[in-house]
């Protein structure tokens, strides 16, 4: 068993290569740059969409998630939480897609 050191830095590797292919997928915004630490914040709350929303006690095989629906909780509790009034829906949409494709690609 790993110690909780190994864990961290596992965990850091993990994102470090998610922060690497989401923006590979992410185009160059002109209106906002993300940076690493609001990807990491959008993704944060990904998992908390899945976690709030149901969508994580489904017992199908396949889910189906509505990237609409999560992009707008992000959004939305992005403002509420003063993080950011200006995530643009439709990049967070790319985000929550890529995050599935690199679960799905990391999958071990």
């Amino acid at each position: 068993m790993a110690s909780i050191d190994e864990e961290i830095r596992l965990d850091e590797e993990e994102n470090k290569r998610e922060l690497e292919y989401i923006r590979q997928i992410l185009p160059v915004n002109p209106n906002y740059h993300y940076s690493n630490s609001d990807i990491l914040w959008i993704l944060d709350a990904i998992v908390e969409y899945y976690y709030t929303s149901g969508v994580l006690e489904s017992e199908s095989d396949e889910v189906d998630i509505d990237m609409d629906a999560v992009a707008e909780y992000v959004c939305n509790l992005a403002k509420e939480s003063n993080v950011s009034q200006s995530f643009d829906p439709a990049d967070v949409v790319l985000m929550v897609e890529a995050d599935l494709d690199f679960q799905e690609q990391n999958l071990t």
